[in-house]
């Protein structure tokens, strides 16, 4: 997707905490990078993003990726195979769009807060948290240069 202008002012601490909300409700892992590179296809940089972090090794395949790339203006979310399959395209190209008007408003935090509580609720639906889950992987964005 292409959406905004060059590097985004993106309220951090915001960000982690609707993931670390999001993830008490479930057992899957919701992942944000912000980079600095151009990305001509988010969605492969994505999922180069998603294997790096060892988003393919959560013990349920339930992971979601959220990617930036505001040089670009291109982004993209993915989620692993487990997740893919209990929501189809039909949820990501409604994620998408709500996504690209709040990154077409100039609202980035705001647009990936709305991309976490949407991604949680679906993998609080279809993953819900057990008694002894355990957070897998960090909550914060990851940038890269």
């Amino acid at each position: 997707m292409n959406f905004f202008s060059p590097l985004p002012k993106i309220d951090h601490p915001r960000v982690v905490a609707a993931i670390a909300a999001a993830e008490q409700q479930t057992s899957g892992e919701i992942r944000v990078v912000l980079t600095q590179h151009r990305a001509a296809d988010a969605v492969g940089a994505a999922q180069r993003h998603f294997e790096r972090l060892g988003m393919t090794q959560t013990a349920a395949r339930n992971g979601v990726l959220i990617f930036l790339a505001p040089r670009s203006r291109t982004f993209a979310v993915i989620g692993d195979t487990a997740v893919h399959e209990k929501c189809g395209d039909a949820f990501w190209r409604l994620l998408t769009a709500a996504m690209t008007l709040h990154f077409q408003r100039g609202e980035f935090t705001e647009g990936l807060v709305h991309a976490v509580e949407h991604a949680g609720k679906l993998l609080a639906e279809q993953f819900p948290r057990a008694t002894d889950d355990q957070d897998e992987l960090p909550n914060s964005i990851v940038e890269t240069d």
